[in-house]
C-alpha cells in the first residue's frame, strides 16, 4: 500500500466490516456517516506512515481497482493485525489469504502477535492455521445510566508526554509492548486520554472505551467507570474483546446494566504478555 490507496483502502475496509458491526454502532445520518468515513482514513493513514512494510492492498485485474486490504503493524516485538478485509464482491476468490500472507511478512523476528478477530469463519480458518491460537470474548453493550456510576472516581484527563512513564508502564505489562507510538491515532480520530496514577490509562470516544490499560484490576475498573462518565446520560456504549482473566471488567459491566454478548475471538501467538487488565484496541491491538 502507499499514501494514495488510502480512502480507497479504508473505504473496502469499511465496506468488509460492515456486515459484522452491531447495526446499533453504524451511522445512522450522513453526518455519522462522514465521520465514521474521516476515522477509517485517518487510521489507514496512521498505519501507512507508522507501518509501511505491513500494509498490504489487492487489486482488481480488470481495472486495477483496490479490492482487499490487510494492515499488520509491529510495537517493540509485538506483531499485531489491525485490519483484514475484502470487498464483498470479492469475498470467496482467495484473497483474504493472499493478503494474510503479506501482513504476516513482518511477524518474522517478533516475539508474539494478537489479532482481534470478526466471526467470519473464513477469516478464524486463516488466523488459526496461521499458527495463532484461538481465545474465546465477550462483548457487553447498553446504556450509560448515570446513577449507577460510584462516586469518588480517580482517574483524571492525562498528558501524552507528562504521563508517558504510565502509558509505557502498563502497556508493557498487559501485552508487552507500549502504545506510545498510536497514541496519535487514538486522539485524532476523538479519543480522550484517562490516567490513573497507580498505573494505567484509557482513551474514551463517545463514552465507550477506545483501550484499556491497567497493572491491577481496581485500577482498570476505575479507568472504565471513568468512560462511562464522560459520555452522556442514555447514550449507548460498548466494550469489545473482552477476553479472560478480565471479569473485572464483566462485573463492571454488569453494575452498569449492559447486556452480554458473544464476540469474535482474539488469536495469540507467542509471548504476548498476559493480556489483563485490558481491553484491546480493534485499531492498534
Amino acid at each position: 500500500m502507499t499514501a494514495d490507496d488510502v480512502d480507497a483502502a479504508s473505504a473496502v475496509g469499511g465496506a468488509a466490516l460492515a456486515s459484522v458491526i452491531p447495526i446499533e454502532f453504524q451511522p445512522s445520518s450522513e453526518a455519522e456517516a462522514r465521520l465514521y468515513d474521516e476515522r477509517r482514513a485517518l487510521r489507514v493513514r496512521h498505519m501507512v506512515a507508522n507501518d509501511p512494510a505491513g500494509c498490504w492492498v489487492a487489486e482488481s485485474d480488470e481495472d486495477g481497482q483496490i479490492v482487499g486490504v490487510a494492515l499488520a503493524i509491529v510495537r517493540e516485538g509485538i506483531w499485531g493485525l489491525s485490519l483484514l478485509g475484502v470487498a464483498p464482491t470479492w469475498q470467496g476468490a482467495g484473497l483474504g489469504g493472499r493478503l494474510l500472507e503479506g501482513a504476516l511478512t513482518t511477524l518474522e523476528g517478533c516475539r508474539g502477535g494478537l489479532i482481534l478477530a470478526s466471526t467470519d469463519p473464513r477469516a478464524l480458518r486463516r488466523y488459526f492455521r496461521a499458527g495463532f491460537a484461538l481465545r474465546p470474548c465477550v462483548a457487553a453493550t447498553g446504556q450509560i445510566n448515570r446513577s449507577r456510576i460510584p462516586a469518588g472516581l480517580r482517574s483524571r484527563a492525562g498528558d501524552p508526554d507528562a504521563d508517558r512513564e504510565i502509558l509505557d508502564d502498563a502497556s508493557r505489562f498487559v501485552r508487552g509492548a507500549s502504545h506510545a507510538q498510536d497514541l496519535p491515532g487514538f486522539l485524532e480520530t476523538g479519543g480522550k486520554l484517562l490516567v490513573h496514577d497507580g498505573g494505567g490509562w484509557a482513551v474514551v470516544r463517545d463514552g465507550s472505551p477506545m483501550i484499556v490499560a491497567a497493572r491491577d484490576a481496581a485500577v482498570a475498573q476505575d479507568l472504565l467507570w471513568s468512560c462511562f462518565a464522560a459520555g452522556e446520560p442514555g447514550q449507548t456504549v460498548h466494550l469489545d474483546f473482552v477476553a479472560a482473566d478480565n471479569d473485572w471488567a464483566i462485573a463492571v459491566a454488569l453494575d452498569m446494566g449492559l447486556s452480554l454478548t458473544t464476540e469474535g475471538p482474539i488469536f495469540v501467538r507467542g509471548e504476548t504478555g498476559p493480556l489483563a487488565p485490558y481491553l484491546p484496541s480493534g485499531a492498534y491491538l
